[in-house]
Parts: C-alpha cells; sequence; structure tokens
C-alpha cells in the first residue's frame, strides 16, 4: 500500500517507520520542503521518499495528516477524493489560537478536517497516544495488553481500513463512533487520552453504546 504522510513530528515520523517496517511504500512531507526530510527519508530507508504535501497527498492510497491544528487549513484539498485520510490532528488553544466553534462544543477538529477536504473519507485515530507509546509499545496479534489506538469516522470501510493498519504496527483497534460523537470521546482532556489502555478496557470508555 501507498501511504501519504503530511507532517513529519513525531507522530507522523514515528507512523512512517512502523509502516516502513510492515512493507508499505510512504511518502513523508513537511511545510519546510522536501530537502528538510533527507535525513529522516534515509533514515526509513528504501520504502520511504520525501515529497511536497501536495505530491504526498496525490501518492497516498491513504492520506495521514498529522499537523498542528491551527494549520488545518494549508492541508491540501486537490488530491483526496474518495481516499482515507487519517486525522491525527488535536486542538489545543495554548498553540493553535482560539477557535469558538470547538470552544463552544459546535462540532470537533476532525469534522472542520472533513469540511476542508471534500471527498474523503475522514478517521480520526492515532491522537490519544503519545508518540513515544506509538513508538515502544506494540504487541504481537492476541497480546491482551496490547493498548488499543480509538478510532472515530462515518465511512465503515475507511474504519476497517484504518484498524488493519493499526493490527498491523502492534495495537488494537477500537472503535469509538462516528466522527463528531466518537472524536469527542478520545480528544485531549477525556479520561483515555494518553491513557494507553488495554483494548478491552478502552471499548468499554468509548464504545458507541457506552453512557
Amino acid at each position: 500500500m501507498k501511504i501519504g504522510i503530511i507532517g513529519s513530528g513525531h507522530i507522523g515520523s514515528t507512523l512512517a517507520e512502523h509502516f516502513t517496517r510492515h512493507g508499505h511504500d510512504v511518502a513523508v512531507s513537511n511545510s519546510r520542503g522536501p530537502e528538510t526530510l533527507r535525513d529522516l527519508e534515509e533514515r526509513l530507508g528504501r520504502r520511504a521518499r520525501a515529497m511536497t504535501p501536495e505530491e504526498a497527498e496525490r501518492f497516498g492510497d491513504i492520506v495521514v495528516v498529522s499537523v498542528p491544528f491551527k494549520s488545518y487549513a494549508d492541508v491540501p484539498a486537490d488530491g483526496v477524493a474518495d481516499k482515507v485520510v487519517i486525522d491525527t490532528c488535536n486542538y489545543s488553544p495554548d498553540r493553535d489560537g482560539h477557535f469558538p466553534e470547538l470552544d463552544d462544543g459546535r462540532t470537533t477538529s476532525s469534522e472542520m478536517l472533513a469540511e476542508r477536504l471534500p471527498g474523503a473519507r475522514v478517521v480520526k485515530a492515532f491522537n490519544a497516544i503519545r508518540w513515544d507509546s506509538l513508538r515502544d509499545k506494540s504487541r504481537r496479534t492476541g497480546d491482551g495488553a496490547r493498548i488499543g489506538i480509538p478510532i472515530s469516522g462515518d465511512d465503515w470501510q475507511a474504519k476497517q481500513a484504518v484498524a488493519l493498519l493499526i493490527d498491523q504496527i502492534g495495537f488494537a483497534p477500537v472503535n469509538a463512533g462516528t466522527l463528531g460523537e466518537g472524536g469527542r470521546k478520545h480528544q485531549p482532556g477525556t479520561e483515555v487520552y494518553t491513557a494507553d489502555l488495554p483494548g478491552h478496557d478502552l471499548q468499554a470508555r468509548v464504545s458507541p453504546a457506552a453512557r
């Protein structure tokens, strides 16, 4: 599979390492240009290449958006129609400035990204785990202590595609519901955020049936 990653910070680069290790071809990008990513490209090996965000978006069968939320409006919107887009972003007013529609709960950051990317099949995932846990705490299939990764989205097939990636890299995919309702269950400030809960414990807290 080809995966384009927009944003080369801790989460984006860690996912790139996992994905290349499991045989996927990965394009990494950031706002500063491919020339700033040569060290990462070399470290990831032959399955990785540095590109611009526009190129990475067109390259990927799946696209990962891993940028500070304040930059969400800079994510290219032309190459994502019908593609699965994984949103790893979190809204942080101290860093991003205030968005009134998020502060008063009218919408979620993932729904705003989905509006920015018409036609994309947006799934929120990898936002509730620390980058070092993502790097260090993968476990084999069948291990009951596997850390759960909540998934929110409105497209079931898109969520299944993301769940397969999560399982492949050593974590437990957990359905948290829709992009709106589910996304609120694993954003900063919730009980599951960066809690590194095993999949079964996480499911009990974020399941669409949970109250």
